[in-house]
């Protein structure tokens, strides 16, 4: 499956919803304020990196921002370098690299962080999905950041999807991003509008964020998926993406489906609550060591299929 151009925030022109956000980093960094280990904090697809980005635009391309309505552009030179990770003052590092480190890929990473950037403006470690990093690249990263180079800032994104170590949580600046149902809706609808999406998934009862909805309508529409059809059938569609990719965003639209459906059993009150609770347990259990264990595909849905025929 090729996802489209929205999938990356890297490419993310526009940011929506955020603008107070962006006004306070900005003024921070203007002021000289800005903390040498910052942690934005919230749920995944609330906007945190796309946020980031743009605070990079600001700061390294002023020219080519347009400040009043936060939009990018494309066309520009640092925007080029910056989307294919060869702009020296930016360091990116992705967690879900970072699970399985090696002590070679930490050696390698003091020495990237401590070369003199090209620019006399500051270096930015950008640290995404920092709640995945495993515990050996965390405390080597804790190292650096104790003491940071003169220059070097570190903006951490924290997904919150697993507990992070108190002692990174302990030396950063956490700023919560929190979107309030209006706002979600709003920036949800915004999405909308600009890329002329069809949305087959009901943006407020979802409860998705803005960044999961957009990637989720898009996986439910170009396999025609909907919420109120066989979830057996709808998962086994997810599944055989998953098995082929291995990629955790199809791990996220099974879990939402799935609580999609117990959802839709509630409402229409064919079961009580307590069995509504011990069918969904069930289900979650088994799908999660599916993904744990890498166990037969079949075999679960076999067994879902068991538990859930007479619902």
């Amino acid at each position: 499956m090729t996802f489209p151009v929205y999938f990356d925030s890297k490419k993310s022109l526009s940011l929506f919803g955020l603008r107070e956000n962006f006004e306070f980093l900005k003024d921070l960094y203007i002021k000289d304020k800005l903390p040498k280990v910052l942690m934005l904090s919230g749920k995944k697809g609330c906007g945190k990196s796309t946020l980031i980005n743009h605070i990079m635009f600001y700061i390294f391309d002023q020219d080519n921002y347009n400040k009043k309505t936060n939009v990018l552009n494309p066309n520009s030179v640092f925007y080029n370098h910056f989307l294919n990770d060869i702009f020296t003052n930016i360091i990116y590092l992705s967690g879900s690299f970072f699970k399985n480190v090696k002590i070679e890929d930490i050696r390698d990473l003091k020495k990237k962080i401590y070369q003199t950037s090209i620019s006399d403006k500051p270096r930015f470690v950008i640290l995404d999905d920092v709640e995945l990093f495993n515990n050996n690249s965390l405390n080597a990263l804790l190292k650096i950041i104790e003491e940071p180079a003169k220059n070097n800032y570190f903006l951490l994104i924290n997904n919150k999807s697993k507990p992070l170590i108190e002692t990174i949580l302990s030396r950063s600046l956490e700023i919560k991003i929190i979107l309030n149902e209006d706002k979600r809706i709003n920036i949800i609808n915004s999405l909308i509008n600009k890329f002329t999406i069809d949305p087959v998934i009901e943006p407020s009862s979802s409860r998705l964020t803005p960044g999961h909805f957009l990637k989720f309508n898009y996986i439910f529409n170009e396999n025609k998926i909907f919420l109120d059809q066989d979830y057996l059938k709808n998962l086994s569609i997810l599944l055989n993406f998953y098995k082929k990719k291995k990629e955790t965003i199809f791990i996220d639209v099974i879990l939402f489906l799935t609580n999609s459906y117990f959802n839709n059993i509630k409402n229409k009150k064919t079961l009580n609550n307590d069995k509504i609770i011990e069918y969904k347990s069930f289900v979650f259990e088994n799908i999660n060591k599916f993904f744990l264990y890498n166990l037969n595909q079949n075999a679960l849905l076999n067994t879902i299929s068991n538990k859930i025929k007479n619902e």
